[in-house]
């Protein structure tokens, strides 16, 4: 994915890390938008920014397409995900969100999942999007609410504020509204739009394990962490684990990511 560096920097070519940290978050909310979404069966499928292949992975075995296209700029997540994800219906293709090498109206469903945000141009990519769908096809799209600090790592973001570090925001983070993702797709050409937001609940073994999970070496977050003084940083783990483990010992987090789906003309 490309990355909005004046914000700040992102590297997520570590498919291992990467899928540590966002693939059970990326299957349950990618689960409630397939439900909301509602797609045609047998339908052509693009998903722009697939990563890891969990939200293919998703469309694969809930939606019964006749064929996906799966395509990321990160060599590396492609990797990973052709390693476990083998059918005959999906093809992994290394591409930008930029220019999709596709005709005019080539698919029936074009989405993208937790990636709108982070691209360099977001109308771009959807006036892009739009031409390779076919008329009256569906684009849909989801990103994590970071402007209202629902993000799965939010608990740590907000540790961190309260001990008076400075986090920087992450890109994108007025697309991640619901009335900015509207703003988007009206500005690129779309109509029929709607939108939802999806709030999903996590739980985890133990709390090292939650923690292992939000703190990937690719995080701007975790580098912070990793400035931090011993003793600093046992205050944060203390504060971190206060929110993440109720009194009983569940540790569980939510989030919630905004959802969006529009027609082509």
């Amino acid at each position: 994915m490309t990355n909005r560096a004046a914000e700040v920097a992102i590297d997520f070519n570590d498919g291992a890390q990467y899928e540590r940290f966002m693939g059970r978050w990326s299957r349950a909310v990618g689960a409630m938008f397939l439900d909301w979404l509602s797609p045609p069966k047998s339908a052509r499928w693009l998903e722009v920014g697939c990563g890891t292949g969990a939200f293919t992975d998703l469309i694969l075995r809930s939606c019964e397409p006749s064929a996906i296209v799966a395509l990321d700029s990160s060599v590396q997540q492609i990797d990973w995900a052709r390693s476990r994800l083998q059918d005959e219906r999906l093809h992994f293709q290394v591409a930008g969100a930029d220019l999709l090498l596709f005709p005019p109206h080539s698919f029936d469903v074009v989405a993208s999942a937790l990636v709108i945000n982070f691209l360099a141009e977001p109308s771009g990519a959807l006036y892009e999007m739009r031409r390779v769908a076919r008329p009256g096809g569906s684009v849909a799209a989801y990103v994590w609410d970071f402007a209202a600090g629902r993000a799965p790592n939010a608990c740590l973001v907000r540790g961190l504020r309260q001990m008076g570090a400075e986090v920087p925001q992450i890109p994108g983070t007025e697309v991640s509204t619901l009335d900015g993702l509207t703003r988007l797709f009206q500005t690129t050409g779309f109509y029929d739009i709607q939108t939802t937001a999806l709030d999903i609940t996590v739980e985890f073994d133990e709390f090292d394990d939650f923690w292992a999970s939000q703190t990937p070496g690719f995080s701007p977050v975790t580098k912070i962490i990793a400035s931090l003084s011993a003793s600093a940083r046992t205050t944060l783990t203390a504060i971190v684990r206060d929110q993440a483990v109720d009194h009983e010992g569940r540790v569980a987090w939510s989030a919630r990511a905004n959802a969006i789906k529009a027609r082509t003309a």
